[in-house]
């Protein structure tokens, strides 16, 4: 029985553990950089299992290995663990136990899937060379992530590929997608500060109502998208916040408007930044306000490497079926996975995770947010078998140099 065909056997063994785990999971959420239980929590597991493992990597993050016992190529799966200021509304025994704190977006299925991965290997050192390294990353959901600082404490040095997946909700279970080149998008955050003169809201002409100005700005920043920018050239300008004024017969002094900004290009990113400063200034000086505008950078776009995710269309069909397999739109959320593959060759994928039957219908970051559970198994067989492909690739090179 070869590798792939023992994981199926296991994982089937395994999916009550993994169920288990990532149920516990939700009902013990933390948030970003705040992971400091559930850190602590996924080492134990990890040391029953019998890995080696690292904790404190760029905070709360783990690093843990299993070794072959020949060797090969050094491949990092990944996963993430922080949870969403969000109220659990679901009508279910494993709702969270932390008020207004969930699991809103399937990190902790995620964590559940890279257990029973690693627990597969631990169990099977003679089947595999090299080295199989589990990333648990804190802080995937607040800029600057975790990401970086699991980079920075040596968390993929020596490694030769990554892998990881995010269950999908958008996409039915059962189907597994990717795309080569620019996946997900850059997401950065503006915020926008107006400054005007307060006064009687029955004498508006001696005043400069800074609600009339935030007004005018969420209009035309609209325009950025809609006739600045190439309409070839995927992009999205959102204001979701606007504050301004406490009561009916006060004109506001001032208002705050945040949003966010979307691009698959630093070119792109770099133009909608330009004409964000140009119009918050000229909309402020028009009406006789002051504006400024704070402009961060969020995560890089998450660019797929082409080999690889050439690896992920061929395995995917081998492991599942080629009407499972699909080719993604480009997706406008964004992933701190992007600085992984900035240093590393690598892939990230998506694995269907919606199901009307169990419930699991509601977008991420809703606060009936759900899975289908089984969609961890899809997850799990996706990962090893890209790292089972690409370590024979790596080892028939080496034979045949």
């Amino acid at each position: 029985m070869n590798l792939i065909a023992k994981l199926d056997a296991q994982l089937q063994t395994a999916y009550p553990e993994m169920v288990a785990w990532r149920r516990y999971l939700h009902q013990h959420p933390e948030l970003s950089f705040q992971e400091k239980e559930t850190s602590r929590w996924i080492a134990a597991r990890l040391r029953e299992i019998g890995c080696e493992v690292k904790e404190g990597i760029g905070g709360y993050g783990i690093v843990a290995s299993v070794r072959g016992e020949k060797p090969g190529p050094a491949i990092a799966l990944r996963t993430d663990f922080d949870a969403l200021p969000i109220q659990d509304e679901k009508k279910t025994d494993y709702i969270s136990t932390v008020p207004g704190v969930m699991h809103a977006c399937g990190h902790d299925a995620h964590t559940a899937t890279m257990l029973a991965i690693a627990a597969f290997y631990q169990a099977n050192k003679d089947q595999f060379a090299g080295e199989r390294r589990f990333l648990f990353q804190p802080a995937e959901e607040v800029s600057p992530g975790g990401a970086i600082g699991m980079i920075n404490d040596g968390a993929i040095d020596g490694i030769d590929a990554v892998y990881g997946v995010h269950l999908w909700t958008p996409f039915p279970y059962g189907t597994v997608a990717t795309r080569s080149g620019p996946f997900m998008a850059a997401p950065d955050e503006i915020y926008i500060d107006i400054t005007g003169k307060g006064g009687h809201g029955a004498l508006p002409h001696e005043t400069v109502d800074a609600v009339l100005v935030g007004s005018a700005l969420v209009q035309a920043l609209q325009t950025i998208v809609s006739r600045s920018v190439n309409p070839l050239d995927p992009s999205v300008v959102t204001i979701g916040s606007f504050h301004a004024g406490s009561t009916a017969n006060v004109i506001a002094e001032r208002c705050r408007l945040v949003g966010t900004v979307r691009t698959f290009s630093e070119d792109v990113r770099a133009f909608v930044r330009g004409r964000l400063e140009a119009i918050v200034s000229h909309t402020a000086s028009m009406y006789g306000a002051q504006a400024s505008l704070e402009y961060r950078d969020g995560y890089p776009t998450v660019v797929n490497d082409a080999k690889e995710a050439e690896r992920f269309f061929k395995v995917a069909v081998e492991a599942f079926d080629a009407e499972s397999v699909k080719e993604s739109t480009l997706i406008m959320a964004g992933e701190d996975f992007a600085y992984y593959l900035r240093e590393v060759p690598g892939c990230f994928m998506f694995v269907g995770a919606g199901n009307p039957e169990c419930g699991a219908t509601f977008p991420h970051h809703h606060p009936r947010f759900d899975i289908d559970e089984r969609a961890m198994l899809k997850s799990a067989k996706l990962m090893v078998a890209m790292a089972e492909d690409f370590a024979a690739e790596a080892l028939s090179g080496e034979s045949e140099g």
